[in-house]
């Protein structure tokens, strides 16, 4: 068969219909890339390139860098971080007009650094907070809203197991695009806090003001995640100095939350056995996913798609930033529709090498998708972490949810069309670092 765009497009849309029926991501992405290749160069040899392709990736030390990341998490839930970052930020706070939702939105950053997962951050944050300010009073949406919201900052903040695979695929430093997603993490939790600045100064009735927690109550609930904030700091900040790699910083964080749990004496075998359980399943998911990527994209290399998708864009004769916007539009559009990792691994293969085309490298393309893929999260028909937020209150209905969420939505297009104006918010910091 003869290896044309036409084909790669087919396969795509074979890829879409497998996922959309409900078929495991890894899985599709592996078996149409595997049948393409036999198609387009013979069984034989895409059997001898796709185990290739197993073995290189199985072999690479940066994988090491994700189960490592996974099992500090799944420490970190055995010690109730979650909780204690909320009431951290809570009793420093929470006494003012809509403090509990900048707690929810400050809980989801925090742990969203030691986590690295939207759905976990969202679910976790939402089970302590929502019910905090529901007691407070607080209005269903907005509380519902803030907490589907801020669950998106995991997939951003560093670690990020996104970015994690997004290295992997496109074959770009991890640390770069851990360095690179400090400012945009950081600048999506403010536009939060703005949204919700914005929205108790209009109805002061949606976010009650609380009692003020004296300094006697708030030190100890800041001694309780001191080391967790500095566990945090020295993996973020080795990765952005350099002075360690993804991969040794990864080891020190699990080493770290090792520790911390120990002195907490918190790390019984049952919790113990718990993390390793977890660790392992939902690395080889991961491991599963990005092996089936690759294979993929091999396919979509060969069927020259990717330069039939650049030459047609670069033909509309957009500039840079019509590219970046018509690309954005794409993107949330499938993102409706898709997981956020699927999208990622969908089109990453077709869409990087346009973006490369406009002079920004694939470290900006990373925190540029992985955006658009957090706005998926939150994005209806989709949207999951709206749909877990609602599994956390069960009476609140999926319509008032989706009201909840919508100014910061709103805020999030905002946001990415600055990272499109403005590229140096994900280059700075790397160039500043000299990574």
């Amino acid at each position: 068969m003869m290896a044309t765009a036409g084909t790669g497009l087919a396969g795509i849309v074979i890829l879409l219909f497998l996922l959309l029926a409900g078929g495991r991501i890894g899985v599709a992405l592996g078996l149409v890339g595997l049948g393409g290749l036999a198609l387009l160069i013979g069984p034989e040899a895409a059997l001898i390139k796709s185990g290739v392709i197993v073995i290189d990736t199985l072999t690479r030390y940066e994988l090491g860098t994700l189960p490592l990341f996974l099992f500090m998490a799944h420490i970190f839930f055995s010690i109730d971080a979650s909780r204690d970052l909320f009431d951290a930020a809570a009793k420093m706070v929470g006494h003012r007009r809509g403090g509990l939702a900048y707690a929810s939105i400050a809980g989801c950053a925090g742990f969203g650094t030691i986590n690295g997962s939207s759905l976990a951050t969202t679910a976790t944050v939402g089970l302590v907070a929502l019910p905090e300010m529901r007691r407070r009073g607080y209005d269903d949406a907005l509380a519902t809203g803030t907490i589907a919201a801020g669950g998106t900052l995991g997939q951003m903040i560093p670690p990020s197991g996104a970015l994690i695979v997004f290295g992997i695929i496109a074959e770009t430093s991890i640390g770069d695009l851990f360095t690179a997603a400090i400012i945009p993490g950081i600048t999506q939790a403010l536009f939060y806090a703005l949204v919700v600045f914005l929205l108790v100064r209009r109805r002061p009735d949606l976010a009650p003001a609380g009692p003020r927690v004296p300094w006697a109550e708030r030190i100890p609930a800041l001694a309780r995640i001191w080391e967790i904030a500095l566990l945090v700091l020295l993996v973020i900040g080795g990765i952005a100095l350099g002075w360690v790699s993804p991969s040794e910083a990864a080891a020190i964080g699990a080493a770290g939350a090792l520790a911390i749990a120990m002195l907490r004496r918190k790390l019984g075998s049952k919790a113990l056995y718990c993390a390793f359980e977890e660790t392992l399943r939902t690395s080889g998911m991961i491991y599963l996913i990005i092996i089936g990527a690759l294979i993929f994209s091999a396919f979509v290399g060969v069927t020259g798609l990717a330069d039939a998708a650049g030459s047609l864009i670069d033909g509309l004769g957009l500039g840079r930033i019509g590219t970046l916007v018509l690309l954005a539009l794409f993107l949330l559009a499938l993102g409706s529709v898709l997981d956020g990792l699927a999208l990622m691994l969908l089109t990453t293969p077709i869409l990087l090498p346009i973006v490369e085309a406009t002079g920004l490298s694939a470290i900006w393309f990373g925190i540029f998708i992985t955006r658009a893929m957090e706005i998926g999260f939150v994005h209806p028909p989709l949207g999951m972490n709206l749909f877990v937020i609602q599994g956390v209150a069960k009476d609140v209905s999926i319509g008032r949810v989706f009201r909840g969420v919508t100014p910061f939505l709103a805020s999030d297009f905002v946001h990415l069309l600055l990272l499109i104006l403005f590229p140096a918010m994900a280059l700075w910091l790397p160039g500043l670092f000299g990574v």
